[in-house]
């Protein structure tokens, strides 16, 4: 049987949500840009490592995330 499992997109670093690319049912591939954090008045551009289904969104704009929070949960 073959399980899908999530896999997770966290923070590296505490910082504010800017804007949210994505929502659930999109599909990413490895690479796209799937939000923007700010801190210390940088823009960090949050990226998939790898293709997939976004399953859900943990954040919103105006969030402040800390470093290891989930930010979005794909599957494969």
């Amino acid at each position: 049987m073959n399980r899908r499992t999530p896999t997770t997109i966290a923070a590296e670093m505490v910082a504010n949500v800017m804007s949210v690319g994505v929502q659930p049912g999109d599909k990413v591939a490895a690479g796209d840009t799937v939000m923007l954090l700010e801190s210390m008045k940088m823009e960090i551009p949050v990226l998939a490592e790898a293709p997939g289904t976004v399953v859900a969104v943990k954040v919103a704009t105006g969030d402040v995330v800390q470093e290891g929070d989930v930010l979005v949960e794909l599957s494969a």
